[in-house]
């Protein structure tokens, strides 16, 4: 399976994407790991990348699209993946759709969990990581919003987008998680790998 999950920032994406890989077997593509990584090598987008991401931006379509391209190439990835962090836009969304097609598949099913603003602001202040500076967690979100309404109607369109209420229990959301995965499960024999 090819599954996208999207969230805020703080709305306990890494908790569920670390239950689902081990529940669908499934490398975990996560766009922040690559860009962290990319930010800490020498690549020639390795400066652009970290003044984006200091300041709370979408980091570029070409840098990203170039990154989760490479990585969906990998072998790991023939059977499926878990992406995480990207699509972040419509445009991302097509291209993802368009490069998946050329390859005879496509995502199977999108996961939003849904978490209130304020509930966000609550858990970014009790997990104090390095990154989550007030104000540039702030900006994440807006940013977040923004881009992700288009988003959100390209995938309902398609009649892929199940929302997932993010509040409560780890376990309680991961269990919500996987009644819509069963609605995203394809017959054996049929449709696009």
């Amino acid at each position: 399976m090819r599954i996208i999950l999207i969230g805020p920032p703080g709305a306990g994406k890494g908790t569920q994407c670390q239950k689902l890989v081990e529940h669908l077997r499934v490398p975990h593509l996560s766009t922040g790991e690559m860009l962290r990584a990319v930010v800490r090598s020498a690549a020639p987008d390795s400066l652009l990348a970290a003044q984006c991401m200091g300041q709370g931006l979408l980091v570029p379509d070409q840098i990203i699209v170039g990154m989760v391209t490479k990585r969906l190439e990998a072998q790991d990835c023939c059977k499926g993946c878990l992406l995480d962090g990207f699509p972040r836009t419509r445009l991302q969304a097509e291209t993802l759709d368009d490069l998946l097609e050329r390859r005879a598949m496509s995502v199977d099913g999108v996961i939003e969990l849904f978490v209130p603003r304020d509930e966000l602001v609550s858990r970014m202040l009790a997990r104090k990581r390095a990154d989550d500076d007030p104000m540039i967690f702030s900006k994440r979100i807006a940013s977040f919003e923004a881009q992700t309404a288009p988003l959100l109607d390209y995938y309902r369109g398609q009649g892929k987008l199940a929302s997932i209420d993010g509040l409560g229990s780890a376990d309680a959301i991961f269990e919500r998680i996987k009644q819509a995965l069963k609605r995203f499960k394809r017959p054996p024999s049929g449709g696009r790998r």
